[in-house]
């Protein structure tokens, strides 16, 4: 592996010159060049040469969770495996079945549903499935409360808010004292090593700039509502202890990764941002999304943003146990380059396409729930339009396991034999079957957890 990695140093050091635009940054100063050089280090450490592997492992754990909770011939009273679309948006205000709590996926079931979470919040941080399996944001520090919603000094933030939580150098577990609207004035820039965690209050950032994750490692960001963002003015901000620069304009992300490397995104409620959701761009890998609750957004998920910027060839990301909804338009995801696992997911709204892709991605769906919308002209999942048949009949988009629903259909391609990944005989077993989706997606989106009751 270690040799493979070295091979893949090499070749990107030739085959990639630095990019023209880095992320907001008005001046690419030493100490960007030095955390931009540590990030693709970052990058090349967490890529793993034999993504089915991870992939595999993934199934497994699926396959296990259904089995332990006895659910897996039975499902959910008055709901069929087969039901049409859902209507929900925002967050969850039901996370229990018949009275009794229920965590229904393998990532839930590590967690949810034991009145002690809140003294044991960090145990979430072992639950992680997929690319993003080695995540731990902060783990190994102290807890930071935030106190104060406020978001005014950006380069001497209040001790207490979330902006001064967020700027350390140490690892951090952040969570919030009561429920907060945070309006963020400026793009929030997130150290490594941190976990945003909102359980236990009701916390939206919102009506403001959003959260940008560059040239970083280790961050969780778990169980909170991030909607109706707009583009940042730009400015000085202050994005560590001991740094702050001028930042240009924002685009309007809810979410950005640049550069970064173990990221965990999970039971997020995301909606309505002037960009994208979610942008994973610029080298960034080893991402797990799972658990989230996205509508009404047009560009949803974009994964590579450039097809000259071949060092996305080392992007991987698992999409696992979300539930894209209402109001939806496309790119559920937008991928380029990499390798995508998108795994037991419900999609029950799309307006152009779910899936697209350019720059020969390797897409492997397996056992996700597809209905599509009644126009005729939007049937088809995928999105090729970015090349000529040519070409995208050798890109690998495998389908396995996948529900149709109302006409929806995949259009496969590459070689008609599956790629021999380097499985395990251990992991040899297969997504479940997207019949299972809805129970595996019931509780997508930010739950409503209080301390001392089960979440």
């Amino acid at each position: 592996m270690e040799v493979t990695k070295l091979k893949l140093v090499f070749l990107f050091f030739f085959a990639t010159i630095i990019p023209s635009l880095w992320a907001n940054i008005a001046e690419f100063d030493e100490y960007w060049k030095q955390r931009a050089d540590q990030a693709w280090q970052n990058t090349v450490a967490a890529y793993d040469p034999s993504p089915g592997n991870v992939t595999s492992n993934l199934n497994y754990n699926v396959n296990k969770a259904l089995i332990k909770s006895g659910n897996i011939t039975r499902g959910f009273e008055g709901v069929s495996g087969n039901n049409t679309r859902r209507n929900l948006r925002g967050k969850h205000t039901k996370y229990k079945l018949n009275g009794v709590c229920s965590a229904t996926n393998p990532i839930d079931r590590c967690w949810r549903c034991r009145k002690n979470w809140a003294k044991n919040r960090k145990k979430l941080a072992n639950c992680v499935l997929g690319f993003g399996h080695k995540t731990e944001g902060g783990k190994q520090g102290r807890y930071y409360l935030v106190t104060d919603n406020s978001d005014n000094d950006m380069i001497n933030p209040k001790p207490g808010t979330l902006r001064h939580a967020v700027i350390q150098k140490q690892p951090l577990w952040i969570i919030f004292a009561h429920d907060m609207n945070i309006k963020l004035s400026q793009e929030l820039l997130v150290q490594s090593k941190k976990t945003i965690d909102g359980r236990g209050a009701n916390v939206h950032i919102a009506y403001g700039a959003g959260i940008t994750l560059q040239f970083v490692d280790n961050v969780i960001i778990h169980n909170i509502h991030i909607h109706h963002i707009v583009k940042s003015s730009g400015g000085l901000i202050r994005d560590s202890i001991d740094h702050y620069g001028y930042r240009t304009v924002g685009d309007g992300d809810g979410i950005s990764i640049f550069g970064s490397t173990n990221v965990w995104l999970d039971h997020l409620s995301m909606s309505e941002c002037q960009d994208g959701l979610i942008d994973a761009i610029q080298g960034s890998t080893a991402i797990t999304i799972s658990n989230c609750h996205f509508t009404h957004h047009n560009d949803v998920i974009l994964l590579g943003a450039s097809d000259s910027y071949a060092r996305d060839k080392l992007m991987q990301v698992t999409l696992a146990f979300n539930h894209f909804g209402k109001e939806l338009i496309q790119r559920m995801p937008r991928c380029r380059w990499g390798f995508f696992h998108v795994v037991n997911n419900d999609y029950t709204h799309w307006k152009m396409y779910a899936i697209g892709g350019s720059m020969h991605p390797t897409i492997i769906s397996q056992g996700n729930r597809f209905i599509a919308p009644d126009d005729p002209k939007a049937k088809e999942i995928t999105n090729r339009n970015y090349a000529a048949k040519s070409e995208w009949r050798k890109w690998i988009w495998r389908s396995e396991g996948d529900l149709f629903m109302n006409g929806a259909f995949f259009r496969t391609s590459g070689p008609p034999k599956q790629p021999k990944w380097k499985f395990n005989k251990l992991d040899m077993i297969k997504a479940k079957p997207a019949t299972f989706v809805r129970r595996l997606t019931r509780f997508a989106g930010a739950l409503h957890c209080r301390k001392k009751v089960k979440c």
